[in-house]
């Protein structure tokens, strides 16, 4: 059996779509599938609109610094979707774990799985490893994954802007 613990992948799929907003349903669908997840969702008119607002909640975690307040977001984020472990052998490649029924839909399913992943990501990497970008003025959501947990910026780009900008301080 494969075990699918929803962490960092989940926390990244959350971040991806915070951070660069898909235009439209299809675009949503589309980043849950380059992100690692293979089942297609019911479509529903509300889904685009859906999923902005498991973003947008989902962001009140993030710019929580305080543990215990991400533990009380992300609690009732989970307790929300009601979401508990399902074998499941869907894509004929393996059982695996889903934390959803079968049949929810995009956001609902979403839900459940960013704040589920969320939650392990944080538990077994640490609960600082999620914040916002260090380089003025991006605001740009960082899921930390280095070994070391010292990852500050989103990406290089903003990384090597902030030590500019801290070198020029300096001359």
């Amino acid at each position: 059996m494969h075990l699918n613990p929803y962490g960092e992948y989940a926390a990244l799929l959350a971040a991806s779509l915070a951070n660069d907003w898909p235009h439209d349903r299809a675009g949503i669908e589309a980043r849950t599938i380059e992100k690692g997840m293979t089942m297609r969702f019911p479509v529903a008119s509300d889904d685009h609109i859906e999923t902005r607002r498991v973003i947008d909640e989902w962001l009140r975690v993030v710019d929580a610094t305080d543990p215990d307040e991400r533990a009380l977001l992300l609690n009732a984020q989970m307790a929300a979707v009601t979401a508990y472990p399902r074998l499941t052998d869907h894509d004929g490649e393996g059982w695996h774990l889903h934390y959803r029924d079968s049949d929810e839909a995009l956001p609902r399913v979403l839900a459940a799985v960013i704040s589920v992943g969320t939650s392990l990501h944080l538990v077994t990497r640490g609960m600082e490893r999620l914040g916002r970008c260090a380089a003025d003025p991006c605001a740009n959501v960082v899921v930390d994954v280095t070994r070391n947990g010292r990852q500050r910026y989103c990406s290089v780009r903003c990384a090597n802007r902030a030590a500019v900008r801290r070198h020029r301080a300096r001359g």
